[in-house]
C-alpha cells in the first residue's frame, strides 16, 4: 500500500465523511493487524491493541498534516500502542494459554498463506524471538516485501536509519537461530530421512513446548555442538528472501472492527478522554471485513471481481505476496502458489469496459535460462530509421521516478545493473507507458541472465545478490531480466525506474541490428557465461515488454504485473 493513492480519501476522512473513514480503516486494518500479530506473538491481546490503534488513529486523524506520510503515522501510533502493552503487561504472569495463543497466529500464517518448506520454517522460528525482537521483526518483514521503508521503520521504533540497520542485522541473527531450532524439532536433515536427533529427544524430554528464552539457549547450544543437527544448516534460503514471499496474514473470515472499542460505552469513553469525534463514531455500525473480499498483493482490501471487470483504482501492485526468488539456487521455495501464464499466452484483457484489438504475446512469464553454449535462432531484421532517447540523466535511471521517452523506429538496449550491497528485497519492476503505436522486446543478451552466478563466486552469488549481502527478489511471474534487454519500436514509449525497496540502475542506449546481433552471438568462447537469447518471431505476435501500457497512470509503479496494450 501506497499512503499517496489514499491522499484524496484521507482528506475525506478529516472532513468528516464516514464512508471515506470507513474505507480507509477497512484498507489498512490489515496492515496493522499484522504487525502487531507478529509483534505481540500471537497473544490474546492483538486484537485489543488492534482496536486501541485503529481508535488511537481516527481519534488523531485531524492532527495528521500530510496525508502522503499517513502510513509512516499509523505505523508510528501502532508501534506505541505495542510497547504500552507491553509496558502494561510486563509485571504481569503469563495467562493460561497464551503459548497456544502464539501458536494460533503462527499456523494462521502458515495456513492461511499455504506456506511450505522454509517459508513455513520462518514463520514458525518468529515464535522463539523476544518480544523487542518480534516487534522489530515485524516491521523489517514488511520493509523486505516492499510495505515500508527502511526511514519508516527507524522512525516506528525511534531510532536512527544507521542504528536501525545494526538492530536488523542483530534480529536476523536470532531468527536465524530460532529457525535451526525449528529445523532440528522437526528433524529435518538432510540424508537422515527426517529423523529427529537422538540426543536431542533427551534434551526436550522435560520441556513443555512452549517456546522461550531459556529453552532458545539451551537447544542452540545443543544444535552448536551436534554434527547431526548442525547438518540442516545446509542450504538455508537467506530470510529475507523468503519473507518477500510471505504476504500479509488475511483477516480471519467475519472479522469486525468495532470503533466501540470492545463494546465500551460511550460513558466509559468520556472517562478516558475520546474526543467527540470518536464519541460520534461510538454509535455508528462497525467496519465489516467480509467474506465477500480479498487482499490484494501487500494486503490492500479490494472487491473480488471477475477478469473483465474494471480494475480497483486503489488495487496497487506490490511484490509482498508473489514474490519469486532467483532461479536455479539450492534449497529455493517453489515460484508461486499460482500458476505462471504460459510464455505464449495472450496478454491481460484490458481494464476498459471495451475490449480491443490486442497485439503481441506477453513476455512476464517465467521462463528458464538456456544452455551456456545454445546459440540463439536468428534475429529477424526490422526497420531502422533512427531513435531517440530524451529525459534521461546522464547517469541514468539510477532513481524512482526518473523516466527516458524513446520515439523513431529502430532498436535500443536496456541494460540491468542490480544493487544488493545496497539494499535488497523485493524489486518493483521498470514500467513502460505513453505507448503509440507498437513496442517489441526482441532479445536479451549482455552474456549472462541477472541470475546467474557470478565468476569467481564462492559462495554462489548472482548478481541478484548472495548470502552475504542478500538478495533482490521478483515478483512471481516475472521474466528474469539479462544484463542486456534489447526492443524494437515504432512510435514513441517512455520507460520509468520504479526502484523500491530493492535497488537497481537502467541505462539505456539507442542501438542498432547489427550491434544486438554481435551482443547475443557473443557467447563462452568469447570469454562470457553464455550466449543470448533472441525473442523476436519477425511478426507482430512477437513479445511485448513486461509491465507495458498505452496509459499514462498517475504512479506508473501501479501497473498491474501484466503487460497490457489498451486504447
Amino acid at each position: 500500500m501506497d499512503g499517496r493513492q489514499w491522499r484524496s480519501i484521507i482528506e475525506g476522512a478529516q472532513a468528516g465523511d464516514r464512508r471515506a473513514l470507513d474505507e480507509l480503516v477497512a484498507g489498512w486494518l490489515p496492515l496493522v493487524h499484522n504487525i502487531v500479530g507478529r509483534a505481540l506473538n500471537g497473544h490474546a491481546d492483538v486484537d485489543d491493541v488492534v482496536q486501541e490503534t485503529m481508535l488511537r488513529a481516527v481519534d488523531h486523524l485531524g492532527s495528521l498534516r500530510d496525508p502522503d506520510s499517513f502510513r509512516s503515522w499509523l505505523v508510528a501510533i501502532t508501534m506505541r500502542q505495542i510497547r504500552e502493552r507491553s509496558r502494561r503487561r510486563t509485571a504481569e504472569p503469563l495467562a493460561d494459554g497464551a503459548g497456544e495463543q502464539a501458536a494460533v497466529f503462527a499456523e494462521l500464517t502458515v495456513l492461511r498463506l499455504q506456506l511450505e518448506g522454509q517459508r513455513r520454517e520462518v514463520a514458525q522460528a518468529v515464535r522463539w524471538l523476544d518480544d523487542e525482537d518480534r516487534q522489530l521483526l515485524s516491521l523489517w518483514w514488511l520493509e523486505v516485501a516492499g510495505e515500508l521503508t527502511r526511514r519508516e521503520l527507524a522512525a516506528a521504533v525511534g531510532i536512527s536509519r544507521q542504528h536501525a540497520a545494526v538492530r536488523v542485522q542483530r534480529t536476523k541473527q536470532r531468527l536465524e537461530i530460532a529457525r535451526d531450532i525449528v529445523r532440528a524439532l522437526d528433524g529435518h536433515h538432510p540424508g537422515a530421512g527426517n529423523t529427529p536427533c537422538p540426543d536431542l529427544r533427551l534434551v526436550t524430554a522435560r520441556w513443555d513446548g512452549r517456546p522461550d528464552s531459556v529453552w532458545r539457549k539451551r537447544l542452540a547450544r545443543h544444535i552448536r555442538g551436534c554434527a547431526y543437527c548442525s547438518g540442516a544448516r545446509e542450504a538455508v534460503v537467506p530470510a529475507e528472501r523468503l519473507l518477500v514471499g510471505i504476504a500479509l496474514v488475511p483477516l480471519p473470515v467475519g472479522f469486525t472492527l468495532s470503533l466501540a472499542f470492545g463494546g465500551k460505552t460511550a460513558v466509559a469513553a468520556t472517562s478516558v478522554g475520546w474526543s467527540a469525534k470518536v464519541l460520534g463514531l461510538l454509535t455508528k455500525p462497525a467496519v465489516p471485513v467480509t467474506a465477500g473480499a480479498t487482499l490484494a498483493a501487500g494486503g490492500l482490501y479490494v472487491v473480488t471481481r471477475a477478469p473483465d471487470d474494471p480494475s480497483p483504482g486503489l488495487a496497487a501492485p506490490t511484490a509482498a505476496s508473489t514474490a519469486r526468488p532467483p532461479s536455479g539456487r539450492t534449497g529455493a521455495p517453489s515460484a508461486s502458489a499460482t500458476p505462471s501464464p504460459s510464455p505464449s499466452a495472450s496478454p491481460s484483457p484490458s481494464p476498459s469496459k471495451t475490449r480491443v484489438q490486442l497485439y503481441g504475446t506477453v513476455v512476464d512469464a517465467v521462463d528458464s535460462a538456456p544452455a551456456a553454449s545454445a546459440l540463439p535462432a536468428a534475429l529477424p531484421r526490422r526497420a531502422e530509421k533512427g531513435v531517440t532517447a530524451t529525459g534521461a540523466p546522464a547517469t541514468g535511471l539510477t532513481h524512482r521516478g526518473e523516466t527516458v521517452t524513446l520515439s523513431g523506429q529502430g532498436y535500443f538496449r536496456v541494460r540491468w545493473q542490480v544493487l544488493p550491497q545496497q539494499r535488497t528485497g523485493a524489486l518493483l519492476m521498470p514500467t513502460w507507458t505513453g505507448l503509440s503505436d507498437k513496442l517489441f522486446h526482441v532479445a536479451s543478451g549482455g552474456g549472462h541472465r541477472m541470475d546467474d552466478v557470478q565468476s569467481g563466486s564462492t559462495d554462489g552469488t548472482t548478481w541478484m545478490g548472495g548470502p552475504s549481502v542478500g538478495y533482490a527478489v521478483l515478483p512471481s511471474g516475472t521474466q528474469q531480466m539479462w544484463q542486456n534487454e534489447y526492443f524494437w519500436i515504432d512510435g514513441t514509449v517512455t520507460l520509468h525506474q520504479n526502484e523500491g525497496p530493492a535497488d537497481y540502475n537502467l541505462f539505456v542506449q539507442t542501438s542498432t541490428w547489427d550491434k544486438v546481433t554481435e551482443d547475443v552471438r557473443t557467447g563462452p568462447a568469447q570469454g562470457v557465461i553464455r550466449y543470448g537469447l533472441v525473442r523476436d518471431n519477425g511478426e507482430d505476435t512477437a513479445p511485448v515488454p513486461q509491465y507495458l501500457t498505452r496509459s499514462t497512470p498517475a504512479d506508473p509503479a501501479t501497473v498491474s504485473p501484466r503487460s497490457q496494450v489498451t486504447s
